[in-house]
């Protein structure tokens, strides 16, 4: 008899040393850049992805896991006969979920189950980490399923953009509006909600004291939280931010574990350097 596989896509923006503890496989999305196609986090890094966004004045286009990724990494778990349940992206923002289900048809696998995150990189983290302490612990795939799905609604995820200029580039923004907000230092809160992003709040100033408005923002939530952990995942630009923002949960003292994740290249391609969010269960 096999066992219950998690498997997450790489926007879960989980760490190494989560994904190695909890023996998590992850399926890369891919990056396309002068039409060629890169693994997310596994052949180019977000460094890379913004010096070319810089170069070009765009953002890389991103798709779907292929099935090639699926059939190398799933296939496996299929032969000794593994419970596999998957954890994507919200499919308001990605066919992944979508790709998924079509490889399980193709293969007439029964025992494959998608979750659908409604979310968004450590917002799926989160419910990855759920579901893989849940399968460490005995649960069965169908359980898992019905915690991770009944829970995935009070997963609060947010972030603060420093720069308009990525999400201009993606069709997020207007360039005009994109001008306008960055020689007028706006920086806005992007939150999602029902699996969808969209700007909660907008904070003028620079990006410490915008940091300060939107973390005290998150007071009321954060009071309700689930203690268990929470995330500060970023961007790379500003080492300070996520300094800045352990600093304030460590002074709550509501939670036992405050992790720190990098955003991987796909949402960092969308939200641009020195991004940074935190992101938590809230309470029933």
């Amino acid at each position: 008899m096999g066992i219950v596989r998690i498997v997450a896509d790489s926007t879960c923006d989980l760490s190494a040393e989560q994904i190695e503890k909890h023996r998590i496989t992850v399926l890369p999305l891919c990056i396309v850049m002068d039409g060629k196609s890169y693994y997310d986090g596994e052949d180019t890094t977000p460094q890379e992805i913004y010096a070319w966004a810089d170069a070009h004045k765009t953002t890389p286009g991103t798709a779907a896991v292929t099935f090639e990724i699926l059939e190398q990494r799933l296939t496996p778990f299929m032969e000794a006969g593994d419970d596999i349940v998957f954890i994507g992206i919200s499919e308001d923002m990605s066919t992944t979920c979508n790709v998924v289900r079509m490889f399980a048809e193709e293969k007439e696998y029964k025992r494959l189950f998608v979750v659908n995150s409604m979310n968004l990189s450590s917002g799926i983290g989160l419910q990855v980490l759920k579901a893989a302490e849940m399968a460490e612990n005995g649960a069965s795939a169908e359980e898992i399923v019905e915690t991770v799905e009944a829970a995935r609604g009070r997963v609060r995820a947010s972030f603060i953009v420093d720069t308009l200029t990525y999400l201009a580039r993606g069709g997020r923004c207007s360039s005009v509006a994109a001008f306008l907000g960055n020689a007028l230092k706006i920086h806005p809160m992007i939150a999602v909600r029902d699996g969808k992003m969209g700007v909660a709040r907008k904070y003028r100033g620079n990006m410490h004291s915008s940091m300060e408005r939107y973390m005290n923002d998150l007071r009321e939530e954060l009071a309700n939280a689930e203690t268990k952990r929470v995330f500060i995942t970023y961007s790379i630009g500003n080492d300070e931010l996520p300094v800045q923002a352990r600093k304030f949960l460590e002074e709550l003292g509501t939670f036992d574990e405050i992790c720190e994740t990098h955003a991987g290249g796909v949402i960092s391609s969308h939200c641009g350097p020195s991004t940074i969010g935190i992101l938590f269960y809230v309470k029933d």
